[in-house]
């Protein structure tokens, strides 16, 4: 009993401390529930019948769907060309630790996706002297969530821009993997560094990510797509294998910032959202 009365003071000490993550997203107009359920309306009239195969992003906690399209799982991403690292603000897939829903945002992808759910501290939430990321959208303040997606190509090719990288002359069908991250930005030295999560390098004769997080939770593994808010009302033709990790990791903001300065990527911001996919007939089922 004493030590459930000093646990229970610890937290009443603490609680105040801490606050909602999210909190600092930037706040513009939203749309109305009947403009997404439009272009939800739409995607599904654009594929019905049509043979698309499943599509990304998904909730991660409930892997059902009615889509029967085959493909082959890619192989381990260790086994495969890292090709291209970029992120989008707030998580474009639902699950684990990133299930608050920033709402339905622009219509056009920004200021929608899913946040972490997590608490975080005041000091952590402490507002920057300067804008990182800075775009006609959005910029990227403490307390935001992102969704990092390490793209991963059988083709013979180097890290580079766009899903382009991941193509070469030689072979311009490759099997694709993503890798999928999702961090909540602090402002804390401590916290993880954004530079040595994306550091590349050789590893067994192909280009890696050398530090992708492996203690975020077991991947939930799935067949895809491409996504981007660009496929809301279209399907995207791509087929991708996806490993999603449930788990949250916090990352230092200001070294986020670094990484978009300059990046073998071209990445200077962070991307939109495509809704998410809710229709059975494309989604993968399990197993």
């Amino acid at each position: 009993m004493i030590n459930k009365t000093r646990v229970l003071c610890a937290t009443a000490v603490l609680f105040p401390l801490l606050v909602n993550a999210g909190t600092t997203q930037d706040v513009g107009h939203s749309v109305s529930d009947k403009v997404i359920e439009k272009q939800r309306a739409a995607l599904a009239a654009n594929t019905q019948g049509k043979g698309y195969g499943p599509q990304s992003p998904r909730d991660i906690d409930s892997i059902q769907g009615n889509n029967k399209r085959i493909f082959s799982e890619a192989p381990d991403y260790t086994e495969m060309n890292l090709c291209n690292i970029h992120f989008h603000k707030n998580a474009e897939h639902k699950g684990g630790e990133f299930t608050k829903y920033a709402g339905n945002g622009d219509g056009h992808g920004y200021q929608s996706g899913y946040q972490y759910t997590g608490k975080l501290s005041k000091k952590e939430l402490t507002p920057l002297n300067n804008e990182v990321g800075d775009s006609k959208h959005a910029s990227l303040h403490p307390g935001d969530t992102i969704e990092v997606h390490y793209v991963h190509s059988t083709a013979k090719v180097s890290p580079g821009a766009t899903l382009g990288a991941c193509l070469s002359e030689a072979n311009s069908n490759p099997q694709l993997r993503v890798e999928t991250q999702v961090f909540v930005l602090v402002n804390d030295s401590k916290a993880m560094s954004f530079m040595k999560l994306t550091k590349l390098g050789i590893k067994n004769g192909l280009n890696q990510a050398l530090n992708i997080p492996s203690n975020t939770g077991e991947p939930v593994e799935y067949e895809g797509s491409t996504t981007g808010p660009g496929y809301n009302e279209k399907a995207s033709p791509l087929q991708v294998s996806w490993s999603v990790r449930p788990n949250v990791m916090k990352v230092d903001i200001n070294t986020v910032g670094e990484w978009l300065k300059g990046n073998a990527f071209d990445e200077d911001h962070a991307h939109g959202v495509r809704n998410l996919v809710v229709n059975p007939d494309l989604l993968s089922g399990s197993d």
